[in-house]
């Protein structure tokens, strides 16, 4: 008896062209279309709405001769994705919503409703793949880089658990893009040009501070500027000993910690829970030769901090650090133990080269210590690590 796949068939092309390389595997394949969201609040007008990726979805099942069905999933999306991201930017975090989207809708509420259609896989479009591993200690599942190493997804699933990754199924992970739409358009399928989506996952491209001002509320503040000069402990000399060293761990993880003293006013934004580190757009103080930077905020002051370019020694960090009950092992068989060290690779935004680091394991967490400065460290985004093309675990950046 065929087993039963039922593809998120979302109305872009990486998913109908993984629904029809199911079909070529033999499988008995199903496309459901999810609906997550209906507000829009801030959403750029420019941006399609959902109806048109139904339609596109629906087109492309008919062309492929599969049963379509529809589901609305915007109670669990708001629940579990939105109200999480409005609490994170309340407390000066920024959220990452498509691997929360992944983990908590795409494979949770979503596979709920697969299954009541049958479904022994639930499938995605998704650059990655998955491999099979028996060991001593029963069955395996490996979460691997998509061949395609502009395009590899594999870091929006670094939160996915074994027993989601059990009834996962990844068609073309060992494809790249260009074979993708190739395929695309060899089999006239109506996505073969369409663009792919942007902005928050199921939301679209939207303007952020309104978006947020559902919940959270403007508060004018200060903009402060730091000077590239400013004083900061250097942590350069390497890695400490295995056994010792927590106080550079700790140093070298914890972000900078400015204040009024260390620059001047220069302007009002209009509240510091729109702003992340790294961030260009939306400071509007002119009168510099190189665009302003976040460097970070105050959150319980409501301050904005800001330097001159994207070079600015504030930017850029030694480490991160992730609390014991943010830490998620894709691979449990490989948890670190505590005072263990392991050296990975490790990537902290979707698309970044992965970054050689050390892993080291203390009771409070992991510290992650790269090897060389990292731009960005941005608290309540996801740092996966990798053993090779594996991911084995991630975690959420605690600051």
């Amino acid at each position: 008896m065929k087993k039963r796949v039922v593809i998120g068939l979302s109305g872009g092309v990486d998913s109908s062209v993984a629904a029809w390389l199911l079909m070529q595997e033999g499988y008995d394949v199903e496309a459901l279309f999810m609906r997550n969201w209906h507000d829009t609040t801030g959403l750029l007008q420019s941006d399609c709405h959902w109806e048109d990726d139904a339609m596109f979805s629906e087109m492309v099942a008919k062309k492929l001769g599969i049963p379509w069905h529809f589901v609305d999933l915007s109670d669990a999306y708001r629940r579990k994705v939105i109200d999480y991201m409005f609490s994170e930017y309340e407390k000066g975090r920024t959220p990452n919503p498509d691997v929360l989207c992944n983990r908590e809708i795409k494979f949770d509420s979503f596979a709920v409703e697969a299954r009541k259609l049958g479904a022994d896989y639930v499938t995605t479009g998704h650059y990655c793949r998955r491999e099979v591993l028996e060991t001593p200690g029963g069955t395996v599942y490996r979460l691997l880089s998509g061949t395609d190493g502009n395009k590899d997804q594999s870091y929006f699933l670094c939160q996915l658990s074994q027993e989601q990754l059990g009834y996962a199924l990844f068609p073309a992970g060992h494809l790249t893009k260009a074979q993708v739409r190739s395929l695309a358009a060899d089999l006239a399928l109506p996505t073969a040009t369409r663009k792919d989506s942007q902005g928050i996952c199921f939301v679209g491209k939207v303007h952020l501070p309104t978006f947020l001002q559902q919940k959270l509320k403007a508060r004018k503040g200060k903009v402060i500027e730091i000077p590239a000069g400013f004083s900061r402990t250097e942590w350069e000399a390497g890695y400490p000993d295995d056994s010792t060293g927590d106080e550079y761990l700790t140093e070298a993880s914890e972000p900078y910690h400015f204040g009024y003293a260390s620059g001047r006013v220069i302007g009002e934004h209009d509240g510091a829970h729109f702003y992340t580190t790294g961030q260009r757009k939306g400071i509007n103080i002119g009168g510099y030769r190189e665009p302003l930077f976040v460097l970070g905020t105050d959150i319980s002051e409501n301050i904005l901090f800001a330097g001159e370019g994207q070079s600015h020694p504030g930017l850029y960090r030694k480490g991160l650090f992730v609390r014991n009950d943010e830490i998620h092992w894709v691979r449990r068989d490989l948890e670190m133990k505590k005072g263990e060290t392991r050296e990975c690779d490790v990537r902290i935004r979707y698309r970044q080269p992965l970054q050689k680091a050390k892993l080291f394991r203390r009771e409070n967490g992991i510290y992650v210590i790269f090897n060389t400065m990292q731009r960005g460290i941005t608290a309540g985004q996801f740092a996966a690590w990798y053993d090779g093309e594996e991911l084995t675990g991630s975690g959420t950046i605690n600051a």
